[in-house]
């Protein structure tokens, strides 16, 4: 298929993104590195009247340390996540979900701040910023506002993106030596995940974040506690209570329980190995 008409300019500033923001409204819509909007557009699920590439805007890129914060500008592709030394030192479960990010040419093109708008459920990088307790900076015309990974992600592609913001960078408190894995089951390697799970352990608190399992990137409070106090079976019980999966094509909810449990114990030896 062939995506409707629509007309294409190119943004090197982010002032510029904000006067087609608040000339075109939602009738615009932000390329970067387009993985998930080109298919949309060629379904026809998306029709802009207005493509704006903003791989031009500098101030979206770069990797930063500074007062023990991580800030990952959000142009900033998945393969430059996943090799960048910062990122591996101070948020190493970023770094390790990279490659199961579908693949190479994808991750070669894809942005963290394209995946984190999109918001789509069964990714990597939602869940992982939610374990991480990352914030958000969102930025308008009247200035920058911070919002919290929890807080982020509001249902099935939806987000605490207002329609005059641009997502412009991703701020982690550093996690250097702390103990974390990424675990998730897929049909084929480079699938979205049937289940997943980032978990991040740091200054004694251990969290527990899931994706594929519904409409948002999930923690299940109840089985953090639980394996917290080194009891896997009843952190694997409380998943019956906490987790909700939809049945799909992959199975039913009950599968996705199972192998929720699986990856889990998968998490629990992983932690305390490191």
């Amino acid at each position: 298929m062939k995506p409707a008409p629509f007309a294409y300019a190119r943004a090197t500033t982010l002032a510029e993104v904000f006067d087609v923001l608040e000339t075109h409204g939602e009738a615009a819509r932000l390329l970067a590195g387009g993985q998930s909007l080109i298919a949309a557009l060629n379904l026809r699920l998306a029709s802009p009247s207005l493509l704006l590439d903003i791989n031009g805007v500098d101030a979206l890129r770069g990797v930063r340390l500074a007062g023990g914060v991580l800030r990952i500008g959000a142009l900033t592709r998945h393969a430059e996540l996943g090799a960048d030394p910062l990122v591996a030192i101070h948020a190493p479960l970023l770094a390790q979900a990279v490659p199961h990010i579908a693949h190479a040419a994808i991750r070669n093109r894809g942005t963290i701040g394209g995946s984190l708008a999109l918001a789509d459920p069964a990714s990597e990088l939602p869940a992982c910023v939610l374990a991480l307790e990352a914030e958000l900076v969102l930025a308008s015309r009247t200035g920058e506002r911070r919002v919290a990974a929890r807080d982020f992600f509001q249902g099935l592609y939806q987000t605490a993106l207002r329609a005059d913001e641009v997502l412009v960078a991703v701020e982690i408190a550093c996690h250097a030596g702390a103990p974390c894995t990424l675990q998730e089951l897929a049909r084929r390697h480079g699938d979205y995940a049937i289940v997943g799970l980032a978990a991040q352990s740091s200054r004694g608190v251990l969290r527990l974040a899931w994706f594929g399992v519904g409409a948002t990137p999930l923690r299940t409070p109840r089985a953090e506690a639980a394996l917290a106090a080194g009891d896997l079976a009843a952190a694997q019980a409380a998943l019956t209570e906490e987790l909700d999966p939809p049945a799909d094509l992959h199975g039913p909810p009950a599968l996705r329980l199972h192998l929720a449990r699986v990856l889990l114990g998968r998490a629990a030896a992983a932690l305390k190995g490191h």
